[in-house]
């Protein structure tokens, strides 16, 4: 009798936690789809939701300087998301105080998670808390102390409804060196499937949106130093995209399936000297690659429209061996007819 259902009720199926990724290979995988950038943004017009969406990778070092080059002067965003690994251990609040004060005060913090050095801070306009209807956050570390505290491995999270829109915010440090692909590829399905499952109602509406950002410190594969660096020098990285592991991976259906990534038309962001704009001159001369990123994911284009509207590196911070990576990303909410 324990394994009969009651006559009558059909059995039930458990949905997966709002903001979970699925990232198992299947014969449909789509990869990563790469996406252009509409380069005017009308702001407050024609978005319900404009967001600005930073990483970087800070190598145990911050200033002022860096930080409000990183956030820049344009102010056109509802929404800003600021992503960093191996930040420096500063007093607490420190750094979100910088930022506040990069900002010039023109949006206040209103979400923040850190695990250690990997920290994550959502700032909103000053009126941002009415607007909100849920604000989760949670985190997730690989091996222990992760070895260096300054290099903290794993992921912190925030989960939030703004205005309506349900959105995740992943941001990320995982396993380097360019042997462990299969290591990186675990990590970001260990992400995806514990991510706020301690949160987990399975009546809950799935996100609108998945931002994932981070050092995910993929690499090149199959090419030496030297002829990455020419092709640099000669402003031809597109040819690079090939041997990007990030996009092999996504293409074998490994990972990020479904999610949405603009041209990489920057620079490889790692690794440089640091207090320069040159590539790795130590014993080690480090093959360039594109280890900083920012993905996002639509659960559903018929309900949401998500326009790129920038995808850039952020050359003139010179604080760290990684360049800032930066995104525009504008959201609006489709009209779903009713039927009459």
């Amino acid at each position: 009798m324990g394994n009969q259902l009651c006559k009558g009720r059909k059995p039930r199926t458990k949905r997966r936690p709002m903001g979970f990724i699925h990232n198992q290979a299947s014969p449909s995988h789509t990869g990563i789809r790469t996406v252009g950038v509409e380069k005017v943004c009308n702001f407050s017009t024609d978005s319900d939701l404009c967001i600005s969406i930073v990483t970087w990778n800070m190598n145990g070092q911050v200033t002022f300087e860096d930080l409000a080059e990183m956030v820049g002067s344009n102010r056109e965003f509802d929404l800003l998301a600021v992503g960093l690994q191996e930040a420096p251990p500063c007093p607490r609040n420190k750094v979100a105080t910088m930022l506040s004060a990069a900002l010039d005060e023109s949006h206040t913090l209103i979400g923040k998670v850190m695990m250690q050095s990997l920290q994550l801070y959502l700032f909103g306009p000053k009126d941002a808390r009415s607007f909100i209807n849920e604000l989760k956050v949670d985190k997730e570390s690989f091996g222990g102390c992760g070895g260096i505290i300054g290099r903290k491995k794993g992921a912190v999270a925030i989960r939030i409804n703004y205005k309506g829109i349900r959105m995740v915010f992943i941001s990320c440090h995982l396993a380097a060196h360019e042997r462990n692909v299969e290591e990186r590829n675990s990590q970001c399905r260990h992400i995806s499937h514990t991510l706020f499952s301690k949160f987990w109602n399975p009546y809950a509406r799935p996100s609108h949106i998945i931002i994932w950002l981070g050092d995910l410190n993929y690499r090149l594969q199959g090419i030496h130093t030297y002829p990455a660096r020419t092709l640099i020098q000669q402003h031809l990285h597109k040819r690079l995209h090939n041997k990007d592991q990030l996009l092999q991976e996504a293409r074998r259906g490994q990972i990020f399936n479904g999610f949405c990534e603009g041209t990489l038309t920057f620079k490889p962001t790692y690794k440089y000297n640091k207090g320069s704009s040159n590539y790795d001159t130590s014993h080690k001369v480090r093959v360039p690659a594109w280890t900083d990123r920012i993905l996002y994911k639509v659960e559903d284009e018929n309900k949401m429209e998500a326009t790129l509207h920038s995808y850039e590196s952020i050359d003139k911070v010179y604080g760290s061996d990684h360049k800032p990576v930066k995104a525009h990303l504008c959201l609006r909410l489709r009209q779903i007819p009713t039927k009459t």
